[in-house]
């Protein structure tokens, strides 16, 4: 699909008072906005562009059982991990394989977490505007489901820091400017620490973005390389119960 003036959006439910996070990128990969938003105010930004990719970090479905079938049991290395290993989607589980930890998404609905729940609503309310899910040949809006998590860790070939400290922040944040995001460049964040700042406790924190705003913009960057119909990324798992896109274009076995 050729665009003429898309915007991209990456959407993170964080669970917050304005329980979403949305980073919206140009088709230059400029953000354009950050900010901290309710569905209806998602809703109206998203109805607001005519031209769009929309990549969410959440699942698209309850999983349908496709793990349970023995046929396609048969096709899955086994996972050696305690609990319910098979109440997953097939996308979690191949990422789980490769050894990325990612949340299993139950089978009924009302078993997923609040968040879950809410992206669930996200995907209806945005295919009920006139989205169509990724990959489309022809719709001017398109809609995708990422991982964030899983997308830092494919983009670093590695495992991560930890995510809530300053220093998996600024380790995301990078990942994130070296794939040719304009956002802060996170390297500024070590020229304002000095002795004396350090001394007093006083560390330049609001150059680094929250995990929260870090999940939307990977999400974002998703969305752009789908617009752009790049060869840099991959779907895994199953069209009808949810495919999960990243930004790279193999996987390695492990992770």
């Amino acid at each position: 699909m050729t665009f003429t003036n898309p915007f991209f959006i990456g959407i993170e439910p964080s669970g917050s008072k304005k329980p979403f996070t949305c980073a919206i990128f140009s088709q230059v990969g400029k953000l354009v906005t950050l900010s901290n938003v309710d569905m209806d105010e998602l809703i109206a930004i998203a109805s607001s562009k005519p031209e769009a990719v929309v990549a969410i970090n959440s699942p698209y479905t309850p999983n349908t059982g496709l793990v349970r079938q023995a046929e396609i049991r048969e096709t899955l290395k086994p996972l050696h991990f305690s609990g319910r290993n098979q109440d997953m989607r097939l996308a979690e589980y191949k990422l789980k394989e490769r050894g990325i930890n990612v949340l299993m998404t139950p089978s009924k609905k009302e078993l997923c977490s609040n968040w879950v729940q809410s992206g669930f609503e996200v995907y209806k309310k945005l295919m009920d505007l006139g989205f169509d899910k990724f990959p489309h040949a022809t719709s001017t809006l398109q809609i995708l489901e990422t991982h964030s998590h899983s997308g830092f860790i494919v983009l670093a070939a590695s495992q991560l820091l930890p995510k809530l400290s300053i220093e998996g922040r600024i380790q995301r944040q990078l990942i994130l400017y070296e794939e040719g995001l304009s956002i802060n460049d996170p390297m500024e964040f070590f020229e304002e620490v000095t002795r004396h700042k350090l001394l007093r406790g006083i560390m330049p924190t609001e150059l680094i973005y929250t995990p929260e705003e870090l999940d939307a913009m990977a999400a974002g960057l998703v969305a752009l390389r789908a617009g752009e119909g790049s060869s840099k990324l991959i779907s895994v798992g199953d069209a009808d119960e949810g495919q999960i896109v990243l930004p790279v274009e193999t996987l390695l076995e492990k992770y």
